[in-house]
Parts: C-alpha cells; structure tokens; sequence
C-alpha cells in the first residue's frame, strides 16, 4: 500500500470488508444486544471470527496468520465495529495488544510459542500497561519485577486490561520497573503466563458500554516466571510500547470510523422508515442536514485512518497521523452517536435500538489507548510546540 490514499481499495482489501460485513450482519449482530444485556463474553462470535483468520490477518503464514498486512486488520475493525464495537475491540486487543508486542519484540522461541495459537484466535493475549496511579503518565509504573537466580519475581497491579480474564486468554505481558538508569526508570516488558501462582484476575468491571469486552483488574504477588519471558530487550519496554501505541491508535481510529458509520447507516434507515408531519422524517432539512453532517464526518475520519496506515507500512513516520486519526475518528463517533440518538428520538435511548448501545460504547473510544489530550499533546508535540 503506498502512502497515497487510494480512491477505491484493492479487489482483495474489499472483498476482505464485505466478508468481515456479511459476518458482522449475520453472526454478529443477532446476537449482540443479548450479551451486551447479559455482560457475556460472545465465544461462538470470538470462534467464528478465528475461524475466518481474522486473528491472523497481519501475521506472516510461517506463525500461522494469514499473511496481509495491518491496514486488513483495520478494515475488519471497521466492519466489525458498525454492528458492535465490543466483539470489535476484542478483536483489536487480541492482535494489536496480545499478538504483535510478541511478533516485533519476541525471540524467534517466543514466536514460536505463542503466535499459532493467537493467530488461529484460539487463544488470546492482554497487554498490562495502565496502573491505578499510572494511565496517561505511563511512566510512573509501579510494578516491579527483580531478577531471583533465573527468576523475575513480579509485584503490583493494573487495571482496565481487555482480553485479561476469558477462559482463552494465555497470557499477559506487562509493563514493570526492573531497575534504575541515570535517566529514570527502567521499565521492561515481561510475559506471564494465565494461572501463574500469584497472578490473580479481578472480577470484571461494571462498565457503562463495552458490555461484551471482557476487561478486569490484576494483581501480582512475588509472581514468578522464567527470566526467558523478558518481551524484548530490558529498559526498551517503554519504548517498545509506545510504538505498539502508535499502531494501536491507527487501529482504534478504524474501530471509532466503524461506529460512526454505523450510526450514519442506522439513521439513514431510520429516516426513510420513520412517518411524521406527513412524510418520512429524512425529508425535512433538519434531520437531512444532520445525517449529511454524521456522514461528513465519517469520511473525513476513514481518510485520516487510511492515511496514517499507509505510511506505517510505507515505513514512514505516522506518530503525527496516528495521533490525528485516533482523534477525528474517536471525536466523529461520540459525535455522530449523539446525532443519530437525536435522529432516533425517543428510540434512540431505548436499547433494542443499535444506536443506543454506539451511544454508551463511543465514550470509552475518546478515552482509552491514549485519550483525547494525549493525541492533542503529540500533535501539538509533533508542531514543536
């Protein structure tokens, strides 16, 4: 993909989005409101979307993926997110956060390991990195992890870590300070194994949307794994994860587009079905006008997200555009779920209706893997300022 924005996407890229959308309709979608109801984790739809190779779609066939590249991921997210945005961050979080820290940082032993099984979506992996006292400020981690003999013994906490608690999940990679530098911290990634004496899984969160992600707190208590789970060098762990944040961000901003364009695409239903003052509601202005505006927004956003893909694998910068995208994308489907609520009118704040539940989950997609004023700091960052 070159670093261009294409006017039509290659034949493969679509034929990939109208699969991940007839799955999204079909699969997806007759079961979405019922665990969102229920708070249930959605493991036929989890066992489907491996059985498509979605978990594998950026990974190279020798680690058992399926080849393509991380802009595929982002068009299945898209598609995935306009039915229910938490079967598609559970997608997001097993790739983008589970697999790939263990695809660019791991040993070819690693590799070996853990990626077949989180490429065939039979197992999943979770990325521990926001602490009670350590969100945006990543830096102040209080995790630790010393070395005992051939040991690293791990003690502290996260929190809001998807993908932690399933009965598939394998593992979780955490952020830690395993010593100090004349600069700080040093903070390295280390892998710990689901079930390792020590490493205890919360209850799930009682969460305003997202009601299908499974999300959960964790604790560890002298937590003993092999020094050989170090997850790249020792002290490149900030490092290492701030670059998975930039990815993770193109992929997030592909998640919030396909939410704002499923509101566009329910309101438009709506609209055209909807009877008062003698015809369907789309044809006054008003409502028109704010769809069009939904619509506008949605575009803008998906070429911000194509943009920022294209150079990352044009092996360009794209910090700036990860940041831009993740922030027009994430801010376009809080705003067009507040649209399309409004389109629905009293409908819209009943939960049988699709853009109800866009309404609670939006929220969360200006917040998490970087809020809103983060992508506004590197921008402004990125401008010298």
């Amino acid at each position: 993909m070159s670093e261009t924005i294409p006017s039509e996407l290659p034949e493969e890229y679509r034929e990939l989005s109208a699969t991940v959308r007839d799955f999204a309709e079909q699969v997806v979608a007759p079961v979405s409101a019922q665990h969102d109801r229920e708070h249930s984790f959605p493991y036929e739809v989890v066992a489907g979307m491996a059985e498509l190779g979605l978990f594998g779609l950026p990974f190279p066939e020798e680690y058992g993926g399926m080849g393509g590249d991380y802009f595929a991921l982002c068009l299945a997210l898209e598609e995935l997110a306009k039915v229910d945005q938490s079967v598609a961050i559970t997608l997001e979080a097993g790739v983008s956060l589970g697999a790939m820290p263990i695809f660019r940082f791991g040993t070819e032993e690693q590799k070996q390991r853990w990626l077949p099984s989180l490429a065939a979506g039979s197992t999943l992996g979770a990325f521990g990195l926001t602490e009670p006292d350590a969100g945006s400020d990543a830096g102040r981690t209080r995790t630790t992890a010393r070395l005992d003999g051939d040991e690293w013994v791990i003690n502290g906490s996260k929190q809001f870590i998807t993908n932690s608690g399933t009965d598939i999940t394998a593992f979780v990679t955490v952020t830690a300070v395993t010593g100090e530098t004349e600069r700080g911290k040093e903070i390295s990634t280390i892998t710990v194994p689901s079930g390792t004496p020590g490493f205890t899984v919360a209850p799930p969160y009682d969460k305003v949307g997202w009601n299908a992600s499974d999300t959960h707190g964790l604790s560890f208590d002298d937590v003993r794994v092999p020094a050989g789970n170090l997850l790249g060098e020792r002290g490149r762990g900030y490092a290492n994860f701030l670059r998975i944040l930039d990815e993770g961000r193109i992929a997030i901003a592909a998640l919030a587009v396909g939410a704002a364009q499923g509101c566009v695409d329910e309101a438009v239903r709506y609209a055209k079905e909807r009877q008062a003052f003698g015809t369907h509601i789309g044809g006054h202005q008003s409502i028109a006008f704010t769809i069009a505006r939904m619509e506008a927004r949605a575009q803008v956003a998906r070429r911000a997200y194509y943009h920022a893909a294209a150079l990352m694998l044009a092996g360009k910068p794209f910090k700036q555009e990860a940041a831009i995208a993740k922030l027009t994308a994430s801010d376009a489907a809080m705003d067009n779920a507040r649209a399309a609520t409004q389109v629905f009118g009293g409908n819209g704040f009943m939960n049988e209706y699709r853009v109800a539940r866009h309404y609670r989950d939006s929220k969360i997609l200006e917040v998490g893997e970087g809020t809103s004023e983060v992508q506004l700091m590197l921008i402004a960052r990125s401008l010298g300022l």
